[in-house]
């Protein structure tokens, strides 16, 4: 159950977050993979070529043939002062153990002579020399990779159909509206995210804006159960209108974390809802979009059986960042020459710095002089 007293919680780290997220996010389960032969399953040239005997040195090759990838090299042979031209691919033909690249063969009226003594397995890729039949080539449970799923096909395994996953996207907030007062706003918050969804591979599915109203919210989290992720904006903090952690609480939500140390997007909620993965972000919009592109990363690989994305890149700092608070701060950066430049910010809701900047710097408390630092990329 979601508690109701927030405000009196130690905050969570960002690392202990992030580690909440991958501990309880459910992945799918991938096969042991075997290999159903030797691989390769005969001796290979691994270069085009002359197929020859290395035996003979630097002696005349009287030309017998041609072998091609794919083709049954059972009609070939190797003897003695012969040699069969060999494409990449190509099984190699009979009575040879090596290969003699294009580029080292000198063209005769006779025939081909290599420039240097052949060596015995040169350009050529052994029976079996990847994998021997029955081997186990990956464990059960291996992340869901392109490779992994070319090494299955390879030994002609069933892999698991690859989809993007769906991610419905609501802003909450009766301040929101299409043609604002003075007093209202235009929701910034949705077609940021839909973006940032996009970006990183999944589906972005845009739900209507949402009111501050209890019942509606609660509506709104029934009624959006075949959606393997949610994101909502707005409504996690403290005020007296912020109802989306009491909303989940009364629905039977599992929290998984509720306010990090960290600067812009202490309200920050994650959460489970039967299988689905709710992320409720901050209503103002460097919160709602900074959060979101550090958890959202993890979320979408976990789900999708993949490896989680490195988050953070190193770089340098081009001049020092302040921070007299108590939470570590990302402060908008632009990047040039592989320096980071700070940009005066004006802090959560100050979207127009954060559409200048390339990157986010992590500044710790206390303020972080020019130097090394580790930065996160705005997609």
């Amino acid at each position: 159950m979601l508690a109701m007293d927030a405000a009196d919680r130690p905050l969570m780290t960002l690392d202990e977050a992030l580690a909440a997220l991958e501990e309880v996010l459910p992945v799918p389960t991938t096969p042991g993979i075997h290999a159903d032969r030797d691989d390769p399953a005969l001796d290979l040239s691994s270069m085009d070529g002359l197929a020859v005997r290395a035996e003979d040195g630097r002696r005349l090759r009287r030309f017998v043939g041609t072998c091609f990838a794919g083709q049954d090299p059972s009609g070939l042979r190797v003897d003695p002062g012969t040699g069969v031209r060999i494409m990449t691919g190509a099984a190699l033909p009979a009575g040879a153990d090596a290969v003699v690249p294009v580029e080292d063969l000198e063209e005769t009226d006779g025939g081909w002579i290599p420039r240097a003594s052949p060596v015995p397995g040169a350009f050529v890729r052994r029976r079996g020399e990847q994998a021997s039949a029955g081997t186990l080539l990956r464990q059960a449970g291996a992340p869901l990779t392109g490779p992994w799923i070319g090494l299955a096909a390879q030994v002609g395994r069933a892999f698991p159909e690859l989809r993007r996953l769906k991610v419905g996207i609501a802003s909450t907030g009766d301040e929101l509206c299409s043609a604002p007062a003075p007093w209202q706003i235009r929701d910034a918050n949705g077609p940021m995210l839909r973006a940032l969804v996009h970006f990183l591979g999944a589906d972005p599915v845009p739900l209507p804006p949402l009111p501050d109203d209890s019942d509606a919210l609660a509506a709104f989290f029934r009624g959006h159960g075949d959606l393997e992720v949610v994101l909502t904006s707005g409504g996690v903090s403290l005020g007296e209108k912020d109802h989306v952690p009491r909303v989940l609480a009364s629905l039977g939500a599992r929290q998984l974390f509720h306010r990090i140390r960290l600067k812009p997007g202490k309200p920050t909620l994650a959460a489970l809802l039967g299988r689905q993965v709710l992320l409720c972000l901050p209503g103002n919009p460097v919160s709602a979009y900074l959060n979101a592109r550090i958890f959202l990363p993890t979320v979408l690989a976990r789900l999708a059986g993949q490896p989680v994305p490195r988050l953070w890149h190193s770089g340098a700092l081009a001049e020092s960042v302040a921070n007299a608070g108590d939470r570590p701060l990302l402060h908008p950066c632009t990047v040039h020459q592989g320096l980071l430049h700070p940009l005066e910010s004006r802090g959560s809701a100050d979207l127009v710095r954060l559409a200048h900047a390339q990157a986010c710097v992590w500044v710790p408390e206390g303020g972080l002089p020019a130097g090394p630092a580790r930065y996160l990329e705005i997609l």
